[in-house]
């Protein structure tokens, strides 16, 4: 048997069911494995050893009296935005940095239930506010796969962990492609499900009309228990969607028979200038592969795809400035001492507990919400975003899925576009419009680069049709067989 850190979910999950092995040996050779890479990786900003034992403890007592759910001592991670009451929830930012929320998140709450053991909390740009994990103020995760290079963003931490084997899975949140993007840089698989497919209670809010929560897997199958795990309408959440969720992985058990008269469509938007070469090679070949394995792949068009990073980088700071108002320093998170009135608590505690990024995207936002100058910025940009998603609408149509690439480059190193903030957002360009439109997207692994590292294939579907792109991905990863790993 391989070594149990380096176990998928649903391989481990099999091995538990036949009782080749416990949830306790599962839990501990995380730890041990976290504890033997953590220092090189910086994946975690808080790991609870003691917590996850006794969940895993609890796991085996349940599987021995029949009572074991669907992820039943399985060890698995969160990005530190998901509400916990038993780890702190720190969204990667000195002013939430001993904050230990009141409740679970639903989404964490779903994981309990079906028995999952929580290994700890991973390393995120300040308040998702990121491509590259920079900006987290607990220190910089570093991608698996070569030192000294980036792991993505906002979801770094949960995506390098998930490459790394320090937890079986992991679950982060994607605003602009912050699930599917890390995902591609550390060569895992990463979902960002319909907006309003998972509850969103318990995320604390970056912009609400565009955060999701998705999974981060070692393969497809995987990625597919975990959504279904976690899908599903919540009455806590006015923006969830009461419709059933599917057994999603039949999507993945039967791809063949559902790719057959699938149509793939290649947006000529996505392949510009900008592209890398090795990164468009990677992503023909995967394109080429399913159509191989019965796909039909035609060309088109998503004529407002210009637009997308303006509107994106509109939008998602103006909800973030009203979301971020209640991190005033009187409720709960840091408080500065020195604060003369309210005023001043007010200035002194954002300024001393906010990071850079997070002040920059909190003036931008209120820049555009502000009065004679919502209709020239906000509104306009709701605007477009409505012509973008009548691209998507328009071309699904013809198409069942698309095809791109999930990141114009493959992982950069630390600090090379740090005081570039446009060079980041751009970094986003192929992920911010599923986001926008609120369709579903996944990253699975295409390829290597010359440097080997990992090449990432995005596939977006209609809204609601994840098992579409399960499906896509399921003969992906059948057909090209990746078999490499960072080598830690």
């Amino acid at each position: 048997m391989n070594a149990l850190h380096t176990l998928g979910l649903a391989e481990a999950l099999n091995l538990l069911e036949s009782g080749e092995v416990n949830a306790v040996e599962l839990t501990r050779a995380h730890l041990d494995r976290i504890e033997a890479v953590e220092g090189r990786v910086k994946a975690y900003i808080s790991v609870g050893a003691d917590q996850a034992l006794a969940a895993a403890e609890r796991a085996d007592a349940d599987r021995r009296a029949g009572r074991a759910g669907l992820l039943c001592g399985a060890p698995i991670g969160l990005k530190d935005l998901l509400c916990t009451t038993e780890l702190p929830t720190t969204c990667g930012s000195r002013i939430l940095e001993n904050f230990v929320a009141p409740y679970n998140a639903t989404a964490v709450e779903k994981l309990l239930a079906q028995g999952a053991v929580i290994l700890g909390k991973q390393a995120m740009d300040e308040f998702a506010m990121g491509s590259a994990s920079e900006h987290c103020a607990f220190g910089v995760p570093e991608n698996p796969w070569m030192p000294g290079r980036v792991c993505g963003g906002s979801s770094g931490g949960s995506a390098a962990a998930v490459a790394a084997d320090e937890c079986l899975a992991a679950l982060g949140s994607d605003t602009g492609g912050s699930v599917r993007q890390p995902a591609s840089l550390c060569g895992v698989v990463g979902l960002k499900p319909t907006y309003g497919r998972v509850s969103r209670y318990g995320l604390v809010a970056f912009a609400s009309s565009l955060d999701q929560i998705g999974p981060i897997t070692k393969n497809v199958a995987d990625c597919a228990l975990l959504l279904e795990a976690i899908a599903g309408f919540d009455p806590k959440d006015s923006t969830s969607v009461n419709r059933p969720v599917p057994r999603y992985r039949d999507a993945v058990e039967h791809w063949g028979k559902r790719l057959a008269g699938m149509t793939v469509g290649v947006p000529k938007e996505y392949f510009g200038e900008a592209l890398d070469a090795e990164v468009e090679r990677a992503v023909r070949e995967g394109i080429r592969v399913l159509q191989e394995a019965g796909a039909k792949v035609v060309d088109i068009s998503l004529p407002h795809t210009e637009y997308c990073v303006a509107v994106y980088y509109l939008i998602a700071p103006a909800e973030a400035s009203s979301n971020l108002a209640r991190f005033d320093g009187v409720r709960y998170g840091f408080r500065a001492q020195d604060a003369e009135d309210l005023i001043g608590l007010y200035r002194k505690s954002r300024a001393q507990g906010f990071g850079d990024e997070v002040k920059r995207r909190i003036l931008i936002g209120t820049y555009a919400l502000s009065a004679g100058y919502y209709d020239a910025y906000y509104k306009k940009a709701s605007q477009v975003r409505t012509l973008i998603r009548d691209d998507f609408t328009k071309a699904f149509q013809t198409c069942d899925l698309i095809a791109s690439p999930t990141c114009p480059r493959t992982a950069w190193p630390i600090g090379e576009q740090q005081d570039d903030p446009l060079a980041v957002y751009l970094s986003d360009i192929l992920t911010i419009s599923a986001n926008l439109a609120g369709i579903p997207g996944i990253s699975v692994p295409c390829g290597l680069s010359g440097e080997n590292l990992p090449i990432g294939l995005q596939l977006q579907a209609a809204h609601f049709n994840e098992e579409a792109l399960l499906s896509a991905g399921q003969a992906l990863e059948s057909s090209l067989k990746l078999t490499a790993k960072p080598n830690l």
